[in-house]
């Protein structure tokens, strides 16, 4: 080891390589969903007609983030790539570009309905129209990736929204302080857990509680669901422990709709009212459903309580509520000193409480598995302007990216690569080194890697349809 068994050859090689092949199965995914034509009939933002499209504009975006960058400067690791380019059939865009496409999404009259920063009061910043335009491309794209599981044999008859908030941290001027002490931004998501997509969001200021009005995002949530849904529910934590939101809900309305009535669980804030309620509950009444390794004991009771709030319509069945007790073994005790923890869950669902519970606590390996992607994995976790809106666009443009990927995953690749997450999905679908050639008037993708990852990229081919000139019927990576 003493020596290396060859000289490095300081001529850049001039064929139409890429260390990042893979990235044009996302293009090939993004095309077939039929984005660019959805793009196309709802965001107009070029003002003239040289330049790029819209819809290469965002499939630029989408590839940056797939590939792992975290802010336009990033897209320079797209530059200069020539197999990409001619896969895509244009140069990826430039960062000035991109930079002055996120501006289009910022609308300084709304920024005008903004109180003074002094006065620091929660303000929801409405959303522009090319923001509600991008909205509408994202809803239009889950319906279109729900009607290819159905035609895959994988029926989306039931969707779970899961809804919270999280704090994304930035330093910019324009950033408001939030709970936490830092400042930042609090968008709002909501997931459909059954089909791992983001179906709506509500890009915030940092200091806009995530209580504040968290009926408008559900609202969005489930109008994106396609017309496939037979049966509706929702989780959320005490953010969503709000009157409008549970009203809405729980509306006699909701069974009139298409997928029926919404069932949903969403943990109660524990106010001097239905804490007491909680501690009052029987001894013998409390159920335990889960004992952990040290002991601790995990515990379920019916509450009987009623609010002094009305927290449903009139005419409507009383809401019920379960209690939670996690109880300490002898000797161990909670931070505060004491050996029991209470919460509770409100429901409108008839099922046995440990089940309900259960069923509530998922949604901590759903919607916070998505924002921790979003922040870490995708340019979520990163501001690119000072603009509220710009940030709102580059936002959405990610959760399209992590829908994309999602699609992949749950579409084309094996029961145990179905749940990997974006640092592994890369290693498998995008860091793939390719050479595109040209035989016979025929281009040709070639990929420099294992007949498995080859055969998980042919899996996109052949899911995710699309015309081509291309007219050799030999299999990807064989001999031209």
């Amino acid at each position: 080891m003493a020596k290396t068994p060859f000289v490095l050859d300081q001529r850049p090689l001039t064929e139409a390589t890429s260390a990042h092949a893979g990235l044009l199965a996302t293009s090939r995914a993004f095309r077939s969903l039929g984005y660019p034509q959805l793009i196309e009939e709802n965001l107009k933002v070029r003002k003239r007609r040289r330049g790029f499209s819209e819809a290469q504009m965002i499939e630029s975006i989408v590839l940056l983030q797939t590939l792992g960058g975290e802010c336009p400067e990033d897209i320079g690791l797209l530059a200069h790539d020539r197999c990409l380019e001619r896969g895509l059939g244009y140069a990826p865009a430039k960062v000035t570009a991109v930079r002055e496409f996120l501006q289009e999404f910022h609308e300084e009259e709304l920024e005008a309905l903004r109180p003074p920063r002094e006065e620091q009061k929660s303000f929801i910043f409405p959303s522009s129209g090319n923001l509600e335009a991008l909205q509408e491309v994202q809803a239009a794209g889950v319906a279109r990736i729900a009607e290819m599981y159905q035609s895959q044999g994988q029926q989306q008859k039931i969707a779970t929204i899961d809804q919270d908030a999280t704090i994304i941290e930035s330093h910019k001027k324009a950033a408001y302080s939030h709970y936490k002490g830092g400042r930042g931004y609090q968008p709002m998501l909501a997931l459909w857990a059954e089909a791992d997509l983001v179906v709506a969001d509500e890009f915030r200021d940092g200091n806009v509680p995530a209580g504040q009005r968290p009926l408008s995002c559900s609202r969005m949530a489930f109008s994106a669901l396609p017309s496939t849904v037979e049966q509706r529910y929702f989780r959320g934590d005490s953010a969503c422990y709000e009157r409008e939101l549970l009203q809405w809900l729980s509306s006699k309305e909701r069974e009139g709709e298409p997928g029926g009535p919404i069932g949903f669980a969403i943990s109660a804030d524990m106010g001097r009212e239905l804490s007491a309620a909680v501690a009052a509950v029987k001894e013998k009444q409390w159920k335990t459903i889960e004992r952990e390794a040290d002991g601790t004991l995990r515990q379920c009771a019916e509450v009987d309580f009623v609010p002094s709030e009305r927290y449903e319509q009139k005419g409507s069945l009383p809401l019920r509520y379960v209690g939670l007790r996690i109880l300490k073994p002898q000797g161990l005790l909670f931070a505060d000193g004491s050996d029991r923890e209470h919460f509770a869950v409100v429901s409108n669902l008839d099922w046995e409480g440990s089940r309900l519970l259960q069923w509530h606590r998922e949604k901590a390996g759903t919607i916070e598995h998505v924002h921790d992607e979003l922040k870490n994995a995708l340019g979520g976790g990163h501001m690119p302007s000072q603009k509220f809106g710009a940030n709102a666009g580059w936002f959405r443009l990610a959760l399209l990216s992590y829908n994309l990927a999602s699609a992949i995953k749950g579409l084309c690749l094996g029961v145990e690569e179905r749940t990997a997450r974006l640092k592994r999905y890369r290693l498998l679908m995008v860091h793939i080194a390719g050479r595109m050639n040209r035989n016979n008037c025929v281009m040709t993708l070639r990929l420099c890697a294992s007949q498995q990852t080859i055969t998980r990229m042919a899996a996109v081919w052949e899911i995710f349809k699309l015309p081509t000139q291309a007219t050799s019927a030999k299999p990807l990576g064989r001999s031209a």
